[in-house]
C-alpha cells in the first residue's frame, strides 16, 4: 500500500487541511478502481466500510491478489468533516457559500466533444485512453477559487480515469440503495446483487451535476453525440452507495459491505479468483429490480406538527395508504399523509418535528412521472 497525501489551499491564515489516499495493486495496472466515502462529511458508515475495506486489500495486495489498481480515500472531505455548529455536525453544505459538497462537478461532454471530435474513431481501446488523458487535462486547467473548488478538483481527478467508481453515503433512516446513470443498470445490478441493496435507481439526467455523474456521464453522451462515427466505451462504473441511514454503524453491517464490495470486484475481474468461486459469484441473485430515480416520489406534509410514522424503510406501501400522521401539539388534530405512488419505502427522514413542506420520505416508485433535478438538496 502507498499513501499520498493531496494539500488543499489554507482557507485563512494558520489554517491547513489534505487530503489522504491509499494506494493498492500494480501501479502500471490496466485497469482502476476508485472508492471514496463521507463526501458528506457527516454521513459515517462509509468510513467504518473503508476500515475494513483498507485491512482486506492489504491483505489481498500482499498476496498479489489485486489485478487492478485501487485508490480509496476513507475521509473524502476534511472540509466538512471539520464544520460543527455548537456541537452539531454540519458536513452536507459548505458553510462558506452553502453549496452541496456532491453537486457542481464538472460536466466535461461539451469541451470533450469539441476537442476530440475529429480524433475518435473506430478503435475503441484508442478512444478510451484519448479520453481519458483529455479529461484530465481539463480537469488540471480547471481553475480553483477556494477550498472547496479545489477538494471537488482533486476527487474528480482521482476518480476521472477509473473503471469502478464508488461514492459511498447514506440517508437518514433508509435501507442500502444505489443511484447509477441508467446505461450502467445492468452492472450496478450486479454490485446490488453482493451488497444486498434493496433498491436501485436509475436516471441518464438526475441534474445538478454529482460527484458519480461527473466520471461517468461523459461516455454515454459521447456515444449518443457521435453514433456510428466512433466506438466510445462505457469505461466508468460510476454509483453511488447510500448505507443504510446515518446512525446505522455497525462492525456487522461495514464488514458485510466491504466484503460485498470485494465479492463483486472479483466478479467483475479487478481481483484474482478461482473458477469455483467466480461461478458462486454469478450464481448470487439481486434482490431488487432497477427502478427510474424520475419515479421516486419525495413526500411532502401539508402542515407542521409531530411526525409520527406508520410505515418502516423496506417496507412495499400503495398509492394512497397513509405512511405517517402529523399530531398538532396545539390543537390536536391528526393529519395523515398518504403515499402518492406504489414502491418501495426506501428512506425517511430521522427527525420527529416538521415544517410545512418538509420532505419526510422517499418511495421508489416504477412509473417516471418527474424530470428537471431530481435529487434532494
Amino acid at each position: 500500500m502507498q499513501t499520498r497525501l493531496h494539500p488543499l489551499p489554507a482557507a485563512a491564515s494558520g489554517t491547513r487541511r489534505e487530503v489522504q489516499s491509499l494506494h493498492f495493486g500494480p501501479v502500471r495496472a490496466a485497469r482502476k478502481v476508485y472508492i471514496q466515502a463521507a463526501l458528506h462529511a457527516d454521513e459515517i458508515p462509509g468510513m467504518l466500510v473503508c476500515h475494513y475495506l483498507q485491512q482486506m486489500l492489504t491483505a489481498l495486495d500482499t498476496s498479489g491478489a489485486l489485478l487492478s489498481q485501487v485508490v480509496l480515500v476513507p475521509v473524502a472531505n476534511p472540509v466538512g468533516l471539520a464544520q460543527q455548529i455548537q456541537g452539531t455536525a454540519f458536513g452536507r453544505f459548505d458553510l462558506s457559500t452553502g453549496l452541496n459538497f456532491n453537486r457542481g462537478y464538472q460536466h466535461l461532454t461539451p469541451a470533450l466533444i469539441s476537442e476530440l471530435r475529429p480524433l475518435l474513431g473506430k478503435d475503441a481501446q484508442e478512444n478510451l485512453h484519448l479520453i481519458r488523458r483529455s479529461a484530465q487535462r481539463l480537469l488540471h486547467e480547471q481553475a480553483v477559487t477556494d477550498e472547496t473548488s479545489a477538494l471537488k478538483r482533486l476527487l474528480q481527478s482521482l476518480a476521472i480515469d477509473a473503471d469502478v467508481v464508488l461514492d459511498l453515503h447514506c440517508d437518514h433512516q433508509a435501507v442500502l440503495h444505489l443511484y447509477c446513470g441508467t446505461p450502467l443498470t445492468e452492472q450496478t445490478l450486479r454490485l446490488a446483487a453482493h451488497m444486498q441493496a434493496q433498491a436501485v435507481l436509475t436516471s441518464k439526467l438526475p441534474g445538478d451535476d454529482p460527484f458519480d455523474d461527473s466520471c461517468s456521464r461523459h461516455w454515454w453522451e459521447l456515444r449518443d453525440l457521435l453514433g456510428e462515427q466512433a466506438e466510445i466505451p462505457l469505461a466508468c462504473l460510476s454509483v453511488t452507495v447510500e448505507l443504510r441511514g446515518e446512525t446505522d454503524v455497525s462492525h456487522v453491517n461495514a464488514k458485510q459491505d466491504a466484503q460485498g464490495i470485494l465479492n463483486f470486484l472479483r466478479e467483475s475481474g479487478h481481483i484474482a479468483t478461482t473458477a469455483e468461486e467466480l461461478s458462486r459469484l454469478h450464481a448470487v441473485a439481486s434482490p431488487c429490480a432497477a427502478t427510474p430515480l424520475e419515479g421516486v416520489e419525495p413526500v411532502t406534509v401539508p402542515g407542521c406538527g409531530v411526525l409520527v410514522f406508520l410505515r418502516e424503510p423496506g417496507q412495499h406501501v400503495e398509492a394512497g395508504e397513509v405512511i405517517a400522521e402529523l399530531v398538532d401539539p396545539l390543537s390536536g388534530q391528526v393529519t395523515p399523509v398518504g403515499a402518492g405512488v406504489s414502491g418501495l419505502l426506501f428512506a425517511r427522514i430521522a427527525r420527529r418535528y416538521v415544517t410545512t413542506g418538509t420532505r419526510i420520505a422517499k418511495i421508489a416508485g416504477s412509473h417516471a412521472f418527474r424530470s428537471g433535478n431530481l435529487l434532494s438538496a
